[in-house]
């Protein structure tokens, strides 16, 4: 299982490299959507479902819609691959140098994470090896003392993130009207 994590992450990389330079703004919007759906089958591969959907929603559906709408309202008849000679543009060396420097980091805390569904990974076990308790064994004893809620998925976004799923609501309320002004939609709002 390894072997497809990492190359699906080789995948979005090489498709980043690509919507970063390619010339074609509407290839570089493909693109874009392309790494975005590997972005999402890593999320199934790590077990979160939820977030593979919603990072397919919005990063390769809604996002590039948004791009190619914004493209066809800004730009002229002419086609913009004929102002550039080329398939790629020349790279950023010191944004090269920062993506780089920000890679590193975090290549290392991938590959020292435990194995997805390893019984010792401290999101699953109520205990870390010392003897004290993980944040799932917390959640998992304390949710129903604490909140009231039987069910610990509910009591984490109501209760103990509250704040952020509102956040996340006002994030999608957002996104809703921004569309409906970029479509031009007055009658709606």
């Amino acid at each position: 299982m390894i072997w497809l994590e990492l190359a699906l992450i080789v995948f979005v990389v090489i498709g980043a490299l690509f919507a970063a330079t390619i010339q074609g703004l509407v290839g570089s919007i493909v693109t874009f959507a392309g790494l975005t759906l590997g972005v999402a089958i890593i999320w199934v591969l790590l077990a979160a479902p939820d977030v593979a959907l919603i990072e397919a929603a919005v990063g390769a559906g809604v996002t590039s819609v948004l791009f190619m709408i914004a493209i066809a309202k800004t730009t002229s008849s002419r086609s913009d691959e004929a102002d550039h000679e080329g398939l790629f543009r020349s790279l950023n060396l010191p944004a090269l140098t920062v993506v780089a420097g920000l890679a590193i980091p975090l290549g290392y805390a991938f590959l020292s994470l435990d194995p997805v569904g390893a019984a010792n990974a401290p999101a699953v076990s109520s205990t870390f090896a010392d003897g004290s308790q993980t944040p799932y064994g917390y959640y998992i004893e304390e949710t129903l003392p604490e909140t009231g809620f039987s069910n610990s998925v509910v009591a984490v976004l109501v209760v103990y993130r509250g704040l952020d799923t509102l956040g996340e609501l006002i994030v999608a309320f957002a996104a809703a009207v921004s569309i409906l002004i970029v479509l031009d939609r007055e009658d709606i709002l």
